[in-house]
């Protein structure tokens, strides 16, 4: 099999998977008879998308645009304390810890909290995507940073690179294959994070329209809300993963030939 063959498999191999899960989930909803209000078959659930399209539609922007205001500040939050962290062997190896504990912490749990701050509305669910992807960012540019070579910081050294020149010139463009992957990570935990909050905490959003149309036993539409948080997160991570192609083909010019 040629490259270009496998590449064409490679590329078409997602698609086919999916065609042929939806063919299957339609013939056992036909197949055996099943309910609407318990399991909606893909042409039901393709009718209550195209039914309901103009207020999927309105939610699903609202649900995009705080997703995207949270993910902001976690890349600027995830990138100044991943530098700072990464910076020093004795600061990774003190917060690095502490962070894994916080990460385990069920950001769900926040919710509440975040409610009696700030009330129902954008401020939670912004911070809950927050909360919930910056710790991808922070960890892989610490992690960057904190696995420079020593042989090669020695070496720049004797030339009479500073340790900030070290960190910036080097460190940096050298953490980019990693922040490129936690930006991948990190766009499909903030849609969570948005979704969870708006289910319980507002009355806009994919995440509030689940709520309501599971209270009115629309399963077709709650359903279409969750194809389209699933479209929206996969085209962002395509979009990352095509800017990390471009801007990082150095990292990758290894694999390029096989």
């Amino acid at each position: 099999m040629t490259s270009h063959h496998r590449k064409l498999i490679e590329r078409w191999s997602p698609w086919v998977l999916l065609l042929a899960v939806v063919i299957l989930w339609q013939v056992i909803c036909s197949g055996f008879s099943v309910p609407e209000f318990l399991f909606p078959s893909p042409l039901a659930i393709w009718t209550q998308l195209v039914e309901f399209k103009g207020v999927i539609a309105m939610h699903a922007w609202r649900t995009f645009w705080v997703t995207m205001a949270g993910f902001g500040i976690a890349i600027v939050v995830g990138v100044l304390l991943g530098f700072l962290i990464g910076s020093s062997r004795v600061a990774y190896a003190a917060v690095y810890p502490l962070m894994t504990a916080f990460n385990a912490l069920p950001k769900a749990a926040f919710v509440p909290i975040l409610v009696v701050w700030f009330g129902i509305g954008v401020g939670p669910a912004i911070l809950t995507a927050f909360l919930i992807s910056f710790f991808p960012i922070t960890v892989n540019i610490a992690t960057g940073l904190a696995t420079l070579e020593p042989e090669l910081e020695d070496v720049l050294r004797v030339l009479g690179a500073k340790r900030w020149d070290v960190l910036v010139k080097v460190g940096l463009p050298r953490s980019l294959p990693y922040f490129y992957a936690s930006l991948k990570v990190a766009i499909t935990l903030a849609f969570v994070g948005t979704t969870v909050s708006e289910m319980t905490a507002a009355n806009e959003g994919i995440g509030y329209l689940l709520v309501s149309a599971g209270s009115s036993m629309q399963m077709g539409l709650a359903f279409a809300g969750l194809l389209v948080i699933g479209a929206m997160a996969m085209a962002m991570y395509e979009l990352f993963s095509a800017i990390e192609q471009h801007t990082t083909r150095w990292a990758h010019r290894g694999s390029q030939g096989e």
